[in-house]
Parts: C-alpha cells; structure tokens; sequence
C-alpha cells in the first residue's frame, strides 16, 4: 500500500520538521484533514497553515475537506494543487459537478464514505471519481479505535471497481496500524492513512515501513 501520513497527529510547534522527517521516512504524500467546526466538531487547517505546508512538501499533497459549504473551501484549496481533494458528497447539492469541476483545475477528485454509509450511495459517482476514502473512525478527531466492518466495505467497492474496470483508489482513514494493515490491504485498499501511529512513535521510518511490508511473503 501507499502511505498518507495524517499531520492532524504531528506536532504543528515543529511543522517544517515534521514534514521533513515524515517523507524522509518514506511517506508516499501528506494528508492534510481540514475541518470547520462545524461538519466536524474540531477545527484545523487553513490556508494559513497550507502555505507553510506547501512551502516545505515535496511529496504530494492529500486534502480531506470536512466541511460545510464545500464548493467554497475547494477555492481555497485548489491553489495549492494537491493530488487529491477529497469531500464528503453530503456537503453539497451537486457532487457530480463539484467533481468536474476539481479535475477541471488539476486535482484528482475523491470523494468519502462516513462509517455508517453505504456504498450503494456512492455507486452512480464512481464514474466521476479516481479515489474513493473510507473513513474507518467517525471523523474529527484522530487517535481513534478502528471499525472492523469498514473491511468488509472496501471488499465491496473492490469488487465494484474491478468489474467495471474503474481507475479508482480505494483509501482507508482511521485507526490504521501496524497490525491491522495486512488485513487493510487484503481487503483491496490502495492507500493507507495513518497519524498517530506514524507522529506518535519513535521511529516514523520503522511505523510507515511496518504498512508497507510486503506480508504475503513473510
């Protein structure tokens, strides 16, 4: 799998550092989760703290929008050309066309299951997507406990992908760990999010390594 490592867990008093150690450590991008307050009870990133983000990142950039009023905070985002921007298709009236509009200006478009979502809800704007992110905790705050049936959900949007040969990545956010990422990618999952499991240890280089090992040939 990939790895999106959460800054939501670094510590923003060392950002610079911490993204530096975070992609020397082997990173593949930075997921950066901005929330409003009000979608989501937290708030964290603005476009404040994205250009001291941007300043120091060198790998690409993977931004998770947890919010109201979407359309607005995807303006604010598309400057800093992250790879993804991801939304949760609830938060607006026309997610189809906030998907052609996010490609229009360079970004790949991806949208996000909370945990209590069906894929079914999702089924008719997969055409339009080329990521899919399930979120495996409630979402707002990290640190939380991982829910098993998100596993079961990614089997489904698997087997959804494959037989209609969509390109789409299928990414997990939540609770992911060294000992559940064996099952995490069995499932058929692209990219793993992780935060405080990558900034809360001692060594970011082993923790990432440790979502990336290649079990089948242990």
């Amino acid at each position: 799998m990939y790895v999106s490592a959460s800054l939501l867990s670094a510590d923003f008093g060392e950002l610079k550092e911490e993204i530096l150690k975070v992609e020397k450590a082997g990173a593949d991008m930075l997921h950066i989760d901005v929330m409003d307050g009000h979608y989501v009870p937290n708030l964290t990133f603005g476009p404040c703290v994205m250009d001291a983000i941007a300043k120091h990142a060198t790998i690409p950039l993977d931004v998770h929008l947890m919010v109201e009023d979407v359309e607005s905070f995807v303006e604010l985002f598309l400057p800093y050309k992250p790879k993804f921007i991801s939304f949760h298709p609830e938060t607006t009236r026309h997610p189809h066309r906030l998907c052609e509009h996010i490609r229009k200006n360079g970004p790949h478009p991806a949208i996000v299951l909370n945990p209590h979502m069906d894929i079914n809800s999702i089924k008719y704007l997969l055409p339009s997507v080329d990521m899919v992110l399930l979120m495996s905790v409630n979402p707002g705050f990290g640190g939380q406990k991982f829910i098993d049936t998100t596993l079961q959900k990614a089997k489904e949007l698997r087997k959804i992908i494959d037989q209609n040969d969509y390109k789409i990545f299928i990414q997990i956010d939540g609770g992911v760990n060294g000992l559940n990422a064996s099952d995490i990618e069995l499932a058929g999952v692209d990219i793993a999010v992780a935060g405080s499991y990558i900034f809360g240890s001692n060594d970011y280089a082993t923790s990432i390594q440790s979502l990336k090992k290649d079990f089948l040939n242990e």
